[in-house]
């Protein structure tokens, strides 16, 4: 039988779960490298022997994606596995081209090859595209669900950037336990809203057993699903989070487009800020790709910490790193409170930027008068305070999910940002939850 040579491009997420799931212990085919992309600092890592299974006494090398035609014609790979969210269709198909040009097939895994089954109830978080709204709308599905008397288990998608060999299944109930597993900042920013709400968060990188962990302590999984990327599980209730903000993108991007036609929900989030004619526009989207689908619309309603310190200051706003990133967005609920709050100046941060936050900004250059969290180390959240304390701002707004003075030292005044979920009209998700109630 012909063994297949294998490349799979990821970002330390979905190509360990495709690995784990179709690849491992599979005599059909030999992975000889992962590469790894949108995440700084995760290449030049091995995925561990005891996660790569005993086909693999060495591991898996992880290189960086460009490296990707070298590797192909160094191991004459057969096969290029495409295996992380939340790109442009169209660039898609310009590494499509590059890998069939280097002589190797392009494969996309849909559902049913990389989801698995669960013992419980599971209802899914997705969205179209990173920033949508997807933290919210699990910590409210939660607490219906809670207020229901059900016990629920938050699975939250990937993000294993450090010891791979310690990150196989984790459980977060506490702070100590970010503190423990010396969580990144993007981490940082998923886990404490739950565990905030008394709900215990698992992630990590075998995500079988993670579930099975998850199932002894819970009655109904939440899946808590990261960028635009599919779940992991088979779902009874599937969510799809589209944002109006960004009307046109729910079917430009991979894989979301698949996620807002597999959807048994559609929430339209951001209503309250957003242009009503994209509201509209989203709307009409939803119903042409998936007339099945049942709309929600919501509100992301935004608090600000004593607004009265931004009124008329100098203010940098330093918002969620993904959303800004590979999310594409120029502002965020931090930007809006900021200017509903009557700043003076939102400050420019480039000038001010050092070591990999400069480079961000370099990669990323729609982004000018705000700051992305990016901290997915000790040395970027460092860089990420000094460019911070180096900047003329007389104000900080903070509109990351977590309270960044936890975990760095600012010299200058702070304020926090906050945002929610709340339904326009009478409630429709305690109805629909039914399913698995």
């Amino acid at each position: 039988m012909k063994v297949n040579k294998v490349i799979i491009m990821g970002a330390a997420g979905r190509d360990f779960h495709n690995f784990n799931t179709y690849f491992r212990h599979n005599p059909a085919y030999r992975v000889v490298a992962f590469t790894a992309a949108q995440i700084p600092d995760i290449d030049g890592r091995q995925y561990p022997p005891g996660l790569a299974g005993k086909d693999y006494p060495a591991g898996i090398p992880i290189h960086a994606e460009k490296e990707l035609p070298a590797l192909i014609e160094k191991h004459a790979v057969d096969q290029v596995v495409f295996a992380y969210s939340d790109l442009a269709h169209e660039e898609i198909m310009h590494k499509a081209s590059l890998v069939l040009a280097c002589g190797a097939d392009f494969r996309l895994m849909g559902p049913k090859t990389t989801m698995l089954r669960s013992q419980r109830k599971v209802v899914a978080v997705t969205a179209v595209r990173t920033g949508g709204g997807k933290s919210q709308t699990t910590r409210y599905i939660a607490q219906i669900l809670a207020e229901a008397g059900k016990k629920v288990a938050v699975i939250r998608h990937p993000m294993p950037y450090g010891n791979l060999d310690e990150q196989v299944a984790m459980r977060f109930a506490s702070y100590a336990d970010l503190d423990k597993y010396k969580c990144t900042i993007e981490e940082r920013e998923e886990f404490e809203p739950h565990i905030d709400q008394g709900i215990a968060v698992y992630a990590g990188v075998d995500y079988e057993k993670i579930l099975r962990l998850a199932e002894a302590e819970a009655d109904i999984i939440l899946w808590d699903g990261g960028n635009n990327d599919l779940p992991f599980y088979f779902s009874d209730l599937y969510i799809v989070i589209v944002d109006p903000h960004r009307a046109g993108h729910e079917t430009g991007y991979h894989p979301g487009e698949t996620n807002l036609r597999l959807a048994d929900i559609a929430i339209i989030n951001k209503v309250d800020s957003a242009d009503p004619a994209a509201v509209e526009t989203v709307k009409e989207a939803v119903t042409k790709n998936n007339p099945a689908a049942k709309i929600v619309l919501t509100n992301s309603p935004i608090t600000v910490e004593q607004p009265a310190l931004i009124r008329g200051k100098k203010v940098l706003v330093v918002e969620d790193g993904p959303t800004l990133t590979h999310g594409g967005m120029a502002y965020g609920a931090g930007v809006l409170a900021a200017e509903k709050a009557g700043a003076g100046e939102l400050i420019d941060p480039r000038p001010y930027a050092v070591g990999s936050i400069k480079e961000t900004f370099a990669q990323y250059a729609h982004l000018s008068r705000l700051l992305p969290a990016m901290g997915y180390g000790k040395t970027q959240i460092a860089e990420l305070e000094q460019t911070i304390n180096s900047s003329p701002a007389e104000v900080v707004v903070i509109g990351t999910p977590i309270d960044l003075r936890r975990i760095m030292t600012l010299q200058k005044p702070a304020v926090r940002v906050k945002y929610t979920l709340e339904e326009t009209g009478a409630p429709q998700l305690p109805k629909l939850l039914a399913k698995v109630l």
